[in-house]
């Protein structure tokens, strides 16, 4: 009970630092979202904003809870009962050591393969090295992913997984590199972080931005071009890779070609409408990300920090934007409200919802039909990226 009462004080705390409580509705479904991106099965709605007065305590909205199960399409349920079948626990009645032994989502893929006979060697890359690159705070795991496809120097592309900036790794994550590394015929750069709660944030913002400043410095070093970075990031990551973006612009260093956010960390209003609808989905729900942000927050006033709360920051000047989220996850109407807030800074956006599918779906190709169209779609979006810099460098070479 104390442990639950816990959650839900954290939780109110975290949307009272943005002073800013979502009004109950529905989502309407089937309207053209303002970002102009629709998804192949579903649509994208911003998020409401309606706000309090300035010295109103906000009062947290009643759940419009969803059976979560029942809106699950047939492949992304077969992924979900597995990781239940696996044991998996409610993150959020672990310890960080034991939130980090939890059977993972990729594990849960691998498992329906092999139910199905099916192979479960990763998909093929042309070369994978692990590289330790070194920091202003130490030594940071990287994973180097070459295309088969394409020519040197690539373009080139820094990843950052997902985990809640508390679990995750590049071995949990390694789907989604492999396949933007052949999508794109691009070299990818996939980076590992400080993990909360032994490093507080800023620590993994702080690595975000080594990381990008080292591969602006060092791409050629592993086959690719430094004039031809794109960042993306799934969950937290595409918080981080929002972040490199911002520090980039403020400290007038080369911007990324382009930012690829999966199902991005941008608001900490826990009260937002997908909290709402989603409160209990799997594997992610409200009272584990509230795990999440206590764990790397010292406290929950740092949820008003831009760096987490991006749709409060200044957004003007970032490269243009992919973003993809998933209809069955609280932080979908966190990447709907950003897709929202960077047009209205002028940033291009595309942004896409895909219906039937949970957090987590993105690297999920080798099972989950929606999960192969997104990854196209984000391939194409990066792709067409690379090229158009590159035709815009060639020129101003002559």
């Amino acid at each position: 009970m104390a442990a639950h009462l816990r959650t839900l004080f954290v939780a109110t705390c975290i949307g009272s630092a943005l002073g800013a409580c979502n009004q109950n509705r529905e989502r309407s479904r089937g309207q053209e979202p303002a970002t102009g991106a629709q998804g192949k099965s579903g649509t994208a709605t911003p998020a409401p904003s309606a706000t309090n007065p300035p010295d109103a305590i906000p009062t947290p909205a009643a759940d419009t809870k969803k059976d979560f199960t029942s809106k699950l399409d047939k492949d992304m349920k077969r992924v979900i009962d597995q990781l239940d079948a696996l044991g998996a626990k409610r993150i959020e009645t672990l310890s960080p050591t034991d939130a980090r032994k939890q059977p993972t989502p990729a594990q849960a893929v691998t498992a329906v393969l092999q139910r199905d006979g099916k192979p479960i060697t990763p998909e093929p890359v042309a070369k994978v090295e692990d590289k330790t690159i070194k920091t202003p705070a130490g030594s940071l795991a990287t994973r180097v992913y070459t295309p088969v496809g394409g020519k040197a120097p690539y373009p080139l592309i820094v990843y950052f997984h997902g985990g809640g900036f508390v679990v995750g790794s590049l071995d949990s994550y390694d789907a989604t590199p492999r396949s933007l590394a052949n999508g794109t015929e691009a070299v990818v750069l996939s980076a590992d972080y400080r993990h909360a709660p032994e490093n507080k944030f800023p620590a993994a913002h702080e690595d975000a931005q080594a990381v990008y400043s080292w591969a602006l410095k060092n791409a050629a070093s592993i086959g690719a071009d430094p004039r031809n970075i794109a960042v993306a990031g799934e969950s937290v990551g595409g918080n981080l890779a929002v972040n490199v973006a911002l520090t980039a612009r403020d400290k007038s260093e080369a911007l990324p070609t382009h930012l690829l956010l999966v199902y991005p960390v941008a608001s900490a209003d826990m009260n937002s409408e997908s909290y709402r609808e989603y409160a209990d989905a799997k594997p992610l729900d409200r009272p584990a990300m509230t795990w999440f942000m206590d764990q790397y927050l010292k406290n929950p006033a740092q949820a008003n920090d831009p760096r987490i709360n991006l749709v409060s920051a200044k957004l003007n000047g970032l490269p243009p934007t992919t973003i993809i989220n998933a209809e069955i996850d609280p932080l979908r109407s966190d990447g709907e409200q950003l897709a929202k807030k960077l047009k209205a800074a002028d940033v291009s956006v595309e942004q896409k919802t895909y219906d039937g599918v949970t957090h987590e779906f993105f690297g999920m190709g080798a099972i989950v039909e929606d999960a192969k169209d997104a990854m196209k779609f984000a391939c194409s979006e990066l792709k067409d990226a690379f090229d158009k810099h590159a035709r815009q460098s060639s020129s101003l070479q002559r």
